[in-house]
């Protein structure tokens, strides 16, 4: 029997969540200007009025509006123009739209937020286009280090440099001219996906990585035919770097902080107001709930944890925070991983990789120790958000949490996630609407990996299940969209027009029988959002009483022909009423 939620309409894609009746009955008068009850008093002056353009609400109640006006932070009024005029004053901030359009403002549904600002401050990998060329860039930043200094960086992926590294094993570079221009300062090169590093000699010699040194569980000393540490460190076998570094979360506080001012900037920029971070250890949340509470956290960011179980047991209680006071900081999740990435031939899959026939992937985590998180997250009341990208994996995971549902009596509408939900095998398909299962996806992800994709799964296994977004949708299944930033840009156009077209680099489509819509694309990135944190009655729709985050964009994304997409611009980036981003376009607002 599927699992359906009570409070969810059964139309699919035209969820509207938990929305209060008293809300939608004020919305509704808003948009009529119906009189009822005793005689009107004087409106309320708004702080902030929207009218020009098209302003399309994700409220299936009242689709589309005229204006909108906010007052301390939250919509107050939706309708024509004509019956928010008089809600203006001296001090409104009018935002005449020109014919442009707004919409809900973005929800990040699946990405690292101190990541982003960490990518910010070491080298940008993403641009080289051979593995010569991050080596030219490791020098140059090795002539202005510090002596011992570690060098980083992150963003390279081999499969999308020009051509194959020389020499190499199984398409992967090797240490030996890394080594060559930084013999004394240890260098940390983080993958793409971020499940794989290249580092030089230095950096294995602090870490007391040699050719004889074990893998740890989940993880992979890259070696070659030889037995000789390539310097490639795939999964876990990351941690023994970071052990070498002191430990993640050890930068210094100003560095930190100041991670958290360029993720804030580069999300508003992007037309983001509220970012699901997919994942982060305690010292972070403490960093984030100190920037919350002093007001410089720029966005409202809802929160993973991760730990092992003993410490998950000990600080689940304590950590559990629906808001911080100021709508800028939840607790409610609690990720861990079942496998790795595709890119790496880490994702964990049911039959061997069609270009790897060695290998079927990692399992990152034992069934015994994810099914104690299970229990941990009933007990606390925590979403469980689990990365699965292969389709064992993804089995694995639906097979975990189906247990775990019948041993509490049902999903009770807890909403647990699958994060990535990549490649699923086609019998699974439909058990994500059966369990109620949340499929947490990233859409620019099929796009930057389609070229790839069928040499690592083949034509079949890759048109059955890829990045199967259609039939998940049309199973019943809740989809909800992110971009895994700093894997990829965190840019919600680029984001759609992914959802939308599935078309690689080259504009050739990748599989496009398993597109959204654009309406299905635009839920996943705001009111479906939302929904996959319990946040539907406070943001992700324009609805009288919700939060007043609203997006402006350039073109009309809903409308305009598929080859304009990538050229729309974000103008505002409005948060709780106040316009917190204002983009090139931005000509000036008034009446």
């Amino acid at each position: 029997m599927r699992f359906r939620p009570a409070h969810r309409p059964a139309a699919l894609g035209r969820r509207t969540g938990l929305l209060r009746p008293l809300l939608a009955a004020a919305a509704a008068l808003a948009m009529t200007g119906c009189d009822t009850g005793p005689p009107k008093v004087e409106q309320e002056t708004a702080d902030l009025v929207i009218w020009g353009g098209r302003i399309v609400t994700m409220d299936d109640a009242i689709p589309e509006v005229e204006a909108l006006a906010a007052k301390d932070g939250r919509i107050v009024a939706l309708g024509l123009r004509a019956d928010i005029e008089s809600r203006v004053g001296d001090a409104t901030e009018v935002v005449d739209l020109e014919g442009r359009l707004a919409i809900p403002g973005f929800v990040e549904a699946h990405a690292h937020f101190l990541s982003i600002g960490d990518a910010k401050i070491q080298l940008d990998l993403t641009v080289p286009e051979r593995w010569e060329d991050v080596v030219d860039l490791v020098a140059e930043a090795v002539a202005d280090a510090e002596p011992g200094t570690w060098i980083r960086g992150r963003g390279w992926h081999q499969d999308k440099w020009t051509e194959a590294p020389s020499p190499s094993f199984e398409g992967f570079p090797l240490h030996d001219a890394l080594s060559a221009v930084s013999p004394d300062h240890p260098v940390l090169l983080t993958h793409a996906s971020g499940h794989a590093a290249m580092v030089n000699a230095k950096a294995m010699e602090l870490a007391g990585i040699d050719d004889r040194t074990p893998d740890p569980p989940g993880g992979e000393i890259l070696r070659d035919a030889s037995g000789r540490a390539t310097g490639l460190l795939n999964e876990t076998a990351q941690g023994l770097i970071q052990d070498a570094r002191g430990g993640e979360g050890q930068a210094p506080e100003a560095e930190r902080l100041r991670m958290v001012e360029l993720a804030s900037r580069e999300c508003l920029s992007k037309g983001i107001t509220s970012f699901h971070d997919a994942g982060s250890p305690f010292t972070d949340v403490d960093l984030l709930r100190r920037s919350a509470d002093d007001g410089t956290l720029g966005i409202r960011l809802w929160m993973m944890v991760e730990g092992p179980n003993e410490e998950l047991a000990a600080k689940l209680a304590e950590y559990r925070l629906e808001d911080n006071g100021n709508q800028r900081l939840a607790v409610g999740g609690i990720k861990r991983y079942m496998d790795g990435a595709l890119g790496s031939r880490g994702a964990w899959l049911l039959e061997p990789y069609s270009d790897e026939p060695t290998t079927t992937g990692l399992a990152l985590s034992e069934v015994d120790d994810l099914r104690e998180t299970a229990r941990l997250a009933l007990e606390h009341r925590y979403q469980l958000a689990v990365h699965a990208i292969g389709d064992r994996a993804n089995r694995q995971v639906l097979d975990l949490f189906s247990e775990a549902f019948e041993g509490h009596g049902g999903n009770g509408d807890l909403r647990w996630r699958i994060e990535h939900a990549q490649h699923i095998d086609p019998a699974d398909l439909p058990r994500f609407a059966e369990l109620g299962i949340i499929a947490s996806v990233q859409a620019v992800h099929a796009t930057s990996d389609g070229p790839w994709v069928p040499e690592r799964l083949g034509h079949e296994r890759s048109e059955a299940g890829a990045y199967p977004w259609r039939a998940l949708l049309d199973s019943g299944a809740v989809v909800i969209n992110g971009t895994d930033a700093p894997v990829e840009d965190v840019d919600p156009i680029a984001n759609f027009y992914s959802s939308v077209t599935r078309r690689v680099a080259d504009g050739t489509p990748f599989y496009p029988g398993q597109a959204m819509s654009r309406d299905e694309a635009l839920r996943s990135m705001t009111l479906d959002a939302a929904y996959g944190a319990f946040q539907e009655d406070l943001l992700g729709s324009l609805t009288v009483g919700k939060l007043a985050d609203v997006t402006v964009l350039s073109k009309d994304i809903l409308t305009v022909a598929e080859e304009e997409l990538p050229t729309a611009e974000v103008v505002y980036t409005i948060l709780g009423g106040e316009i917190a981003h204002r983009g090139s376009g931005d000509r000036g607002s008034g009446g």
